[in-house]
Parts: C-alpha cells; sequence; structure tokens
C-alpha cells in the first residue's frame, strides 16, 4: 500500500467512526423520552449535589459531566467508586442525586455505591445500555443507552457508548441550564479567568466612573483641552444644564475645526448625539462597537439614568481584560 493509499484509508476510518458515533447520536435523540425529564427533575430539585459515579472510560466521562453540571449552575462532583468503597461514601449524603454510568451495567466496583444509595433512600439515576442490568434494575430512574455498534472495528474498545454517555450529560446539564434560567452573567460566575471570563465582563466592571473628563456646552475649548489632556483619555463628554451627554470633543473634532479652535466653545467643536454603551451590556459588545466606529473610546450611559454619562471606557481596558480587538 503506498503512502497516498494509507492516508485515504486513514481518512475513511475516520469518516466511518464520526458517521457510526453521529448515527448513534441521532438516534438516541429521537428515543429520548420521560424517564430523561424525570432525571431532570430529579436533579433540578435536589437540595444537595449531583454525585456522579463510573469506573474506567465510564468514569473519565462521569469527571466531564459533573464538571460541566457544575459550571452550568449545577452543584456537582466525581465520586471514584474504588476511592467510595475505602471511605469516601461519606460524600454521598442524603441530600444529593446520584448519577451512575457503567455501558454494562454489571461493573463490580459499583456495588458499594449503588448499596449505599438504597440504604439511605437517595435518588440514583442509572445510565447504561442494558435494562436488566444490576445497577437499570436498582435505579430509580433508568436511562437507557441504545443498542448502537461501537466505531471499534472489533467492538470492544468504549467509543460510540461513550460517545452516547457523553452526549447524555451534555443534554441533561443544557436542560437543567433552561430550567435554572441561567443566563451570561451567572456563566461567568463559574468561568472569571481566560478567554471565557473576559467575554462574558459587563461594561460597569471596566468603565472609569468618578472624575470623568466632561464639560459644559458653553466652556470655552481653552479649559476643554485642559479637560481632555488631564484625563488621557484623549475625548471629553459635553454636557448640558441637565447633566445629560450632549455629545463628544474628540481628537478628530480638533482637527476638523483647527482654525479658530482656540475662540470656540464646546458646543461648536463637538459631535452631537454620540454613540454610547449602556453599563451591563457586554465588555464585548463594547469592543465590537469601537471597532466598527473606528474610535477609541465610549461614554457610557443608563438608559435610565435620565441621560446622564455613568462611565467613561477606553480600548485599552478592553485590551487588558484579555479582550480580542478584532
Amino acid at each position: 500500500m503506498t503512502d497516498a493509499d494509507r492516508r485515504a484509508a486513514d481518512i475513511e476510518n475516520g469518516r466511518k467512526v464520526l458517521r457510526t458515533e453521529g448515527a448513534a447520536l441521532a438516534a438516541y435523540a429521537d428515543d429520548l423520552g420521560e424517564r430523561f425529564a424525570d432525571a431532570v427533575a430529579a436533579m433540578h430539585a435536589c437540595e444537595g449535589r449531583v454525585v456522579v459515579c463510573g469506573m474506567g472510560k465510564s468514569g473519565h466521562v462521569g469527571r466531564k459531566i459533573a464538571a460541566t453540571l457544575a459550571s452550568t449552575g449545577t452543584p456537582a462532583f466525581f465520586l471514584h467508586p474504588g476511592e467510595a468503597s475505602h471511605g469516601d461514601l461519606g460524600m454521598l449524603t442524603r441530600a444529593d442525586v446520584a448519577l451512575v454510568l457503567s455501558n454494562s451495567g454489571a461493573t463490580p466496583e459499583l456495588s458499594d455505591v449503588i448499596a449505599h444509595t438504597r440504604r439511605f433512600s437517595i435518588p440514583l439515576i442509572g445510565v447504561a445500555s442494558k435494562m436488566d442490568s444490576p445497577l437499570m434494575q436498582a435505579a430509580d430512574i433508568p436511562l437507557a443507552l441504545p443498542r448502537a455498534p461501537e466505531a471499534c472495528p472489533m467492538g470492544l474498545a468504549p467509543t460510540t457508548s461513550t460517545t452516547l454517555t457523553l452526549g447524555l450529560g451534555d443534554a441533561l446539564a443544557v436542560a437543567l441550564m433552561e430550567r435554572r434560567e441561567f443566563k451570561p452573567e451567572d456563566f461567568r460566575t463559574f468561568h472569571p479567568g481566560g478567554k471565557l471570563g473576559a467575554r462574558l465582563l459587563k461594561v460597569d466592571a471596566l468603565m472609569h466612573s468618578g472624575d470623568m473628563p466632561l464639560v459644559g456646552l458653553d466652556t470655552p475649548m481653552t479649559e476643554a483641552l485642559l479637560v481632555i489632556s488631564r484625563h488621557g483619555f484623549g475625548v471629553a463628554g459635553v454636557i448640558d444644564d441637565a447633566g445629560r451627554l450632549a455629545g463628544v470633543i474628540t481628537d478628530g473634532d480638533l482637527r476638523r475645526k483647527m482654525e479658530g479652535l482656540l475662540e470656540r466653545t464646546a458646543r461648536e467643536v463637538m459631535t452631537a448625539n454620540p454613540v454610547t454603551i449602556p453599563p451591563r451590556a457586554l465588555a464585548q459588545e463594547a469592543m465590537a462597537l469601537m471597532n466598527d466606529r473606528k474610535i477609541t473610546c465610549l461614554f457610557v450611559v443608563d438608559p435610565d439614568g435620565g441621560g446622564a454619562p455613568a462611565g467613561v471606557m477606553h480600548v485599552h481596558d478592553c485590551l487588558r481584560a484579555g479582550l480580542d480587538s478584532v
């Protein structure tokens, strides 16, 4: 076999795996029924935590499911069945819900966890492919995985089965998010770091308030220039007698009206009705607006605040927070 033939075969094998697993997921979506809704309701009503348990590949998937649940508003953690049998069963309490994963449903290492849930009447959601297995027979809510061929050519390595379990975990997490009316600001609570945290920052978390570069409509430009220089934003906001933002003076305004500039007032130089951003908008929106308008600064105006400026935001604030410039 030539190198080109081998590469072509590799690509085809990859496609077969994805098609096999994709077909299984699609079939599972069609079969999802009332027991799924029962599982969501039980997890939503849980006063403690969702305790996810699994052994081997199911354990690896279980860790991811627990992490996804915890990051989307459903308190959860992963309990290793081996450690559970040596004292960690105390982590699983009457206030919790157990989500136990096993493709066969007969994993011997899970027996102590299953027995513990029965002894203390802890709600047990079982996930397995065999309804007549010990796990599914014991479960209060058995969620059956469809009988689908593993993508492994020998039918031995957990591939399709783990993909189905992972998909089920995501489905549970998202359904719970909808039930809880989970919002972007809630999401940021659990994702404060990195690019994701930056994208979910609100404008009022980055804006400068208090001493802002503001002048009145009839302020002489000799004074307005001093205000612009002193604050270092490169702009000044122009407010009317009621304290509403009437306009802004930018570097572009100064260049366009350079002739006789020092004899003018702020009213004569400013750009009226400037673009603004509300304080509870996402900082990412402010960044996109500044990029689109090719400006470096935005005044923050609360629509319920009578039009008065609440703060000022510079593109450098967004960049320092980790937001992309494009």
